[in-house]
């Protein structure tokens, strides 16, 4: 039986397979202004993690949804020219609902983001993108996380491309790039495993978990949030930088544990000055950066990636983490529970 940390140590190699068949004529997208991504869960997050990417790279606005709420009290911008639909089971019920919806009064151009090409979603939609990273059997989304991050990123390009107003050069120069933070990921995964060695105790004890990131790796700080909340199951939550000074910093005390996801840019300092102020009040403040840097509770990965790819590559340390501690704290991760939650609230079709 697959693991949760099998799919872990295997998303190099799919991220790999997925950019080395990657076509930018395969989805048409020609002339896409305005985009309305509908999602759930963690395929929201990975949304929220790959929209700046998006918006600069191709001449696009991004409106990211959650799918429910948005099916039954949400309007559509009347500009908005392509909806994508993404769920990686492909039997998201709200989200099937949502494009039946929307594509009821006038034409729009409708694309799935899907692992499975054959699933009910696939019904609804002009054209399907398979996330190409098979089916995930453990219920705890990794690969597939990272799989839709990286897709829809490409998905940026294609818009981009088709529109004219990036050339094959430049994305070339993109592809590099992501081609070389995907070789990086059994690196970040190594030191991951260094750092949870260093610090597995105070982490296996800990009865509150916080992430705080900021532009892109706020989508990373809420799969944090998903992922701890479904596997260590204790309270678990992400917050954008300024979003957590504004309130939910009142409820620090000596049982949180927080993670601050930093990048070398002009907010650094910010998230610096946040978590010199909290440490003396927290059980612990610990730092994952692309940086090198050597300090206690710091995960230094000492990677080269402009900051709107480092999402592909900064969620994996929770993902990691989240598999240790669970299962350090004695939380069988193979054995299935609320089997019967997804027929009886109808969530999925």
């Amino acid at each position: 039986m697959e693991t949760m940390l099998d799919y872990i140590n295997e998303e190099q190699e799919t991220l790999e397979t997925i950019i080395h068949s990657f076509d930018i004529t395969q989805i048409k997208v020609k002339n896409v202004k305005h985009c309305l991504i509908l999602a759930t869960g963690s395929s929201y997050n990975a949304c929220l993690a790959a929209k700046y990417y998006i918006e600069q790279t191709a001449p696009v606005y991004v409106q990211i949804e959650e799918t429910f709420n948005f099916l039954h009290y949400g309007k559509i911008d009347p500009s908005i020219d392509l909806i994508i639909a993404v769920s990686q089971s492909g039997k998201s019920a709200s989200t099937i609902q949502a494009v039946q919806k929307l594509t009821q009064t006038r034409k729009i151009k409708t694309i799935a983001l899907t692992s499975n090409t054959s699933s009910p979603i696939s019904q609804v939609v002009d054209e399907v993108l398979d996330l190409n990273m098979g089916i995930e059997t453990v219920g705890f989304v990794t690969k597939g996380y990272s799989a839709t991050v990286l897709n829809l990123m490409l998905l940026g390009l294609r818009i981009a491309y088709q529109s004219e107003s990036m050339d094959q050069e430049i994305v070339k120069s993109e592809l590099l790039a992501l081609k070389k933070a995907i070789s990086q990921i059994n690196l970040v995964i190594g030191k991951t495993s260094e750092f949870w060695l260093e610090n597995q105790a105070d982490l296996i004890a800990g009865s509150r978990f916080i992430t705080i990131g900021y532009g892109p790796n706020v989508g990373t700080a809420k799969e944090f949030e998903t992922k701890f909340t479904e596997t260590v199951r204790l309270p678990s939550q992400g917050f954008e930088l300024e979003a957590y000074m504004h309130g939910p910093y009142l409820e620090a005390n000596c049982n949180h544990m927080l993670f601050f996801i930093e990048n070398d840019n002009e907010l650094h300092e910010r998230s610096q000055a946040l978590k010199t102020y909290l440490s003396e009040y927290v059980a612990a403040c610990y730092t994952i950066t692309t940086s090198a840097k050597s300090e206690p509770k710091t995960l230094s990965l000492s990677i080269e990636s402009p900051e709107k790819i480092t999402p592909l590559l900064l969620g994996i340390p929770f993902q990691y983490l989240a598999y240790q501690i669970a299962t350090n704290k004695g939380i069988d991760l193979n054995k299935r529970i609320f089997d019967d939650f997804d027929q009886v609230l109808k969530s999925k079709i």
